[in-house]
């Protein structure tokens, strides 16, 4: 069942997703050759909560931290720890923020220090995917065409498109209905409609699209150790077009 929010909810949902954004801008300053992901993770719990909101994250389905950090071949659900990060790791930040029972969801992924060529072309491709897949959403459209213009570009690029984990609805959960897949055809799937909620968040591989994951159980690599990337934004649909939640 795909809930669609009121006006009300989705005024909360605006400032839940604008913590997450501004978690984001928080912590860019620290995301330094030498820091843990650990003290990333601690830095993130401090600003979210003086925000009077909570990690969206933290013991979910049991997951340690307050936010994922995924580094190089990890795809997702890097678990914070005392692991330093190096100049020129690729480093996907997933955050989380509940205000006031709804949720915000956000991704990004940032190169430390120098790039190489290969991480900087995945960074660049990952992110015009998201919004590609963006570009597709008004009330009316089939979910399925936003999952299209995801795998198309990520095809014309070379990207391997992880189909194992998908996108979501938002709401007062985490995860609700609908999934919204990176790959799939046009004109199929959930119509969509003014007031609902979902997170776009295309996950891209330089290699293969295999994926397989630790015995910790949350975090996932690329199956070819190639480096992947991730971005996410909530956005709620409107009438014409959406609206970034996750943004300023």
């Amino acid at each position: 069942m795909i809930s669609i929010k009121s006006p009300r909810e989705i005024e909360i949902m605006k400032i839940a997703g604008n913590i997450v954004y501004r978690t984001h801008q928080y912590l860019k300053p620290y995301l330094k050759e030498g820091i843990t992901t650990l003290e990333l993770d601690h830095l993130a719990e401090e600003f979210i909560r003086s925000q009077g909101a909570t990690p969206s994250f933290k013991g979910y389905n049991g997951f340690p931290g307050s936010i994922c950090i995924s580094i190089n071949d990890e795809v997702v659900h890097g678990i914070p720890s005392k692991r330093k990060i190096h100049n020129g790791d690729l480093v996907s930040i997933d955050i989380g923020a509940c205000y006031k029972g709804y949720h915000g969801d956000s991704a990004w992924s940032y190169i430390v220090g120098k790039a190489t060529s290969k991480k900087a072309y995945l960074l660049e491709h990952t992110e015009k995917a998201l919004y590609q897949g963006l570009s597709q959403i008004r009330e009316g459209i089939h979910l399925g065409d936003v999952s299209h213009a995801i795998e198309e570009y990520a095809k014309a690029h070379h990207l391997g498109v992880v189909k194992e984990l998908v996108g979501h609805g938002v709401g007062t959960h985490l995860h609700e209905d609908p999934e919204v897949p990176n790959y799939g055809k046009e004109k199929t799937g959930p119509i969509l409609k003014a007031g609902m909620v979902i997170a776009v968040e295309p996950m891209l591989n330089f290699g293969s699209s295999d994926i397989y994951m630790l015995d910790d159980d949350w975090t996932i690599l690329t199956d070819d150790g190639e480096p992947s990337a991730h971005f996410e934004h909530t956005v709620v649909v409107t009438k014409d077009g959406y609206q970034i939640l996750t943004g300023e």
